[in-house]
């Protein structure tokens, strides 16, 4: 029967998911999203107490370790422009799966089975978060080339079943891998993640894809790429025109890659130019500066990983347990953000979920300091309660900051400028946990000394405040309304 799937590239029975015909290829789409989400939950917990436990590491050291391992997601824009003007043997997506499911098959697995040390560990990590940032570009590129001829609704589908598998990886994965953790340790549940990887290699083969056959550019054909234009109506004739620019140096660099002409080069450095020129926008790098302040506030997060597991002596698998609700939590807030709150204008939302994330940072002071068994509730009970809470209102503050992003990149370059801003977004996280990891540093927080957390705690909530200067950056509009800068 399987044979007489791939050979007829379809689903044989008459039955569909989310309006779309099983596939080959939308099995493959599913496994790279399904992996993505078990590497969020499985490896990352069992990355965790690989440094807290094997490395011995303490949270400060801990947290910098992460985020080093992290930095691939920072430049996610580089691997597109790879896998797109790169072929191998004339493809641009399976073999870069292949090699991207292989690079994260050996990360994981020389993880569980060589002896821990600190040089190797962060190099792995690195390695692993190399091949799932990757794999991500390129099958978000398949995507993106299916959606493109279809209609609204059955691109929103196919969106819908990316994060579906993602969904039900993180899920899947966030309780059991606890409990594995538990029972074999860290080292054997990052062994054990080693296999998942692998399954993008035996899948990328569904991809449709056939060796492209390059054919000689003619004089006429650059010329005719560049001389395109981009959106029209825009107020800003400036930003207008280096957009256009951007917008045609893509379409110039696209046609020299199917072309395979030697100025290849050449227009990849006039759309780099470009995208520059163009995030040198006003109505673009403020309200960047603006996203990058939002999530660049100071995070406690790892430490309270320490006093979870060092001081409250929670068991992996209660960790476990955390993560299923907080990924239940996830859902709740995107359901609320697009049921009430997608048509609020985005400063005003951006304004009170500020006040809101402040104030709900506080209550992180109850468990720290002990008030909460004062007050009759267990430790337990109060994180299980509180970390839904903050997990699901730190998904309904994420929904305007990815609109926005969204709704500032003109046409011509959207794809190229948000996955841009995205990475700004990586980057300030980074930044945001390297500054809880000094603060933890600086006030004396060790693995096993926990007296100056209340202190963390309440300067990481107070630096959520920090973007509110920065708030006249971003445009008055909503989801559903045009951008309209006014500074």
């Amino acid at each position: 029967m399987m044979q007489a799937i791939l050979k007829q590239g379809r689903w044989p029975r008459d039955w569909k998911v989310l309006g779309l015909q099983p596939t080959p290829e939308l099995l493959a789409v599913s496994v790279a999203y399904l992996v993505q989400g078990l590497k969020s939950q499985l490896a990352s917990l069992a990355e965790q107490y690989y440094l807290k436990d094997l490395l011995l590491f303490s949270p400060a050291k801990a947290e910098t370790w992460k985020v080093i391992a992290g930095l691939p997601w920072v430049v996610k824009p580089l691997y597109g422009f790879i896998s797109d003007t790169i072929p191998i043997l004339g493809m641009r997506r399976r073999p870069y799966l292949v090699a991207c499911g292989l690079a994260g098959a050996l990360s994981f697995a020389l993880l569980g089975a060589l002896p821990p040390t600190a040089g190797a560990a962060l190099a792995l990590m690195a390695l692993g978060e190399l091949a799932i940032a990757f794999s991500d570009v390129v099958i978000d590129g398949v995507v993106v080339e299916r959606s493109r001829n279809e209609s609204q609704a059955t691109a929103g589908s196919l969106q819908s079943i990316c994060w579906g598998s993602q969904a039900v990886g993180r899920l899947s994965s966030a309780y059991t891998s606890g409990w594995l953790i538990d029972k074999a340790g860290p080292r054997m549940a990052l062994a054990l993640m080693a296999i998942f990887p692998l399954a993008i290699c035996l899948t990328a083969g569904l991809i449709r894809e056939a060796p492209r056959i390059t054919r000689p550019a003619t004089p006429d054909e650059p010329a005719e790429a560049e001389a395109g234009t981009t959106r029209h109506g825009n107020e800003e004739g400036e930003g207008d025109a280096l957009l256009a620019g951007a917008s045609a140096g893509l379409r110039a660099a696209h046609g020299e890659r199917e072309r395979g002409g030697k100025g290849l080069v050449v227009h990849l450095v006039a759309q780099l130019r470009a995208l520059g020129a163009a995030l040198a926008t006003p109505g673009i790098y403020l309200p960047a500066l603006f996203l990058f302040a939002w999530t660049a506030s100071p995070s406690a997060g790892g430490t309270m990983f320490y006093f979870y597991t060092n001081a409250l002596k929670f068991s992996a698998e209660f960790i476990g347990r955390i993560a299923l609700l907080d990924g239940f939590a996830q859902l709740i807030g995107v359901i609320l953000y697009n049921k009430f709150l997608r048509k609020i204008q985005l400063r005003t939302l951006f304004f009170w979920l500020t006040l809101v994330g402040v104030a709900a940072g506080f209550t992180q002071l109850v468990l720290v300091t002990g008030l909460n068994r004062t007050l009759g509730l267990s430790d337990k009970l109060f994180v299980l309660v509180d970390s839904v809470l903050l997990t699901g209102l730190g998904r309904i503050m994420m929904m305007p900051s990815l609109v926005l992003a969204a709704r500032i990149c003109p046409e011509g370059v959207e794809a190229t400028l948000y996955s841009a801003l995205m990475s700004i977004a990586n980057a300030a996280a980074g930044v945001g946990d390297l500054l809880g990891a000094g603060l933890t540093w600086a006030l004396g927080i060790t693995a096993t000394r926990f007296d100056a957390l209340p202190a963390l705690v309440a300067i990481c909530a107070v630096g959520g405040l920090l973007p509110l200067p920065l708030l006249r950056f971003v445009p008055h509009m909503s989801a559903s309304q045009p951008a309209e800068i006014q500074l």
